[in-house]
């Protein structure tokens, strides 16, 4: 293992400390990694005239493996990249709930193990999702934990309507749906009463936001299903996407939204043998 790229969120890793003390284990076990920023920051922030940054773009193409430092936050917008690129991704814990973390930021001498292979690889579902408009695609991208479609204005309802394979599956009055895949099951999903699933499970997650109908439930269907979500023909606002927490894309009349299981799967490293089980009881327990 040579080319390994740490990528912590200036945000949460105060002074990049963390990372500091990574790159001092890495080192005694014989790698040189690269330090780079997994997204752009204010402007107004000072980056440590210490450390050197390389650019992600340049180093993500060879590396073999990314170490994220901060939340699921930084390891969901780190995983569309990686993925892209073939590189499997690493997360060390400084958040809050860290559920797809294999690390906390107390364990980094575990990151010695790398150095002489000892690790496995946890595959991960991602979603597809494309939006049509007529036969004009307005917006494409791939997902490892949900697509979110919501309502507007907090007091307005969303008139959504679901299908599966071109068949009606759910009438969804109320907040909005969540899309997930199994490893979105432990975050939006479950606070909105959908199930916790197996990341190791095939299976596409329909849940409901704050439905007005008591009889609207959480779907867990096939991941051959394709799923689409559009506005109801009685829906007189917009509605709005998110993939992944990111920045929403606003949904006229009439677009679709397309979503199916996606070719490409995440590749999450673990140092540990534990069961799921387990990362959800300490979890769940901590907080």
């Amino acid at each position: 293992m040579k080319n390994v790229v740490l990528a912590p969120n200036p945000y949460r890793d105060k002074n990049f400390q963390t990372a500091r003390d990574a790159i001092l284990v890495l080192k005694d076990a014989g790698i040189q990694p690269k330090l780079c920023l997994p997204f752009d920051v204010d402007r107004s922030y000072e980056l440590p005239r210490d450390l050197r940054f390389s650019r992600l773009d340049r180093e993500l193409p060879n590396a073999e493996m990314v170490i994220c430092f901060g939340g699921d936050g930084t390891i969901l917008h780190m995983a569309k990249a990686a993925t892209r690129k073939g590189v499997p991704i690493l997360g060390v814990n400084i958040g809050t709930m860290g559920f797809m973390a294999e690390l906390e930021s107390t364990e980094l001498d575990k990151l010695s193990k790398i150095a002489v292979g000892d690790y496995s690889f946890d595959n991960r579902m991602m979603l597809d999702i494309t939006v049509h408009r007529d036969r004009d695609i307005l917006f494409h991208d791939i997902c490892l934990n949900d697509i979110v479609i919501t309502k507007g204005a907090v007091a307005r309802i969303v008139h959504l309507a679901v299908k599966c394979d071109g068949v009606q599956a759910m009438e969804c009055d109320g907040d909005g749906v969540i899309v997930s895949t199994p490893t979105g099951s432990t975050a939006y999903s479950l606070s909105a009463g959908g199930p916790i699933v197996e990341p190791e499970a095939k299976n596409i997650l329909i849940t409901p936001i704050c439905a007005h109908d008591v009889g609207s439930r959480c779907i867990v269907a096939s991941d051959k299903r394709v799923v689409t979500v559009e506005m109801s023909s009685n829906a007189r606002r917009n509605a709005f996407l998110s993939v992944d927490g990111g920045k929403a894309f606003r949904l006229n009349m009439g677009d679709v939204a397309t979503i199916k299981k996606s070719q490409l799967e995440t590749r999450l490293v673990r140092l540990k043998d534990r069961s799921f089980y387990d990362v959800v009881n300490s979890k769940f327990r901590k907080n």
